[in-house]
């Protein structure tokens, strides 16, 4: 599996408060990002899994609706988390 707890940690110590902070913005899209970051990877070498691209779609509708929600409600925050991730060019 390529998302085991030892990286959720690591994911949740880096971008959130605590390890145990799963709950803020930030740890979430960034968890999202890993695990979009995956998926694409698995669809390049599978291109025919339309079950996976479903997925795919649907975790970047959430990281979105949480970058949206960053952006309206404290721009700081969401300009930090956009450079540390690199998501916009």
């Amino acid at each position: 599996m390529y998302l085991t707890s030892e990286i959720k940690e690591n994911i949740f110590k880096e971008y959130g408060e605590s390890v145990t902070d799963t709950g803020s913005a930030e740890s979430q899209i960034a968890l999202f990002s890993f695990r979009i970051k995956n998926l694409t990877e698995h669809l390049k070498s599978n291109k025919k899994d339309l079950f996976t691209e479903r997925a795919l779609y649907r975790l970047v509708g959430k990281r979105r609706k949480l970058l949206d929600y960053l952006k309206t409600n404290d721009i700081e925050r969401y300009r930090a988390i956009v450079k540390k991730l690199g998501l916009r060019k």
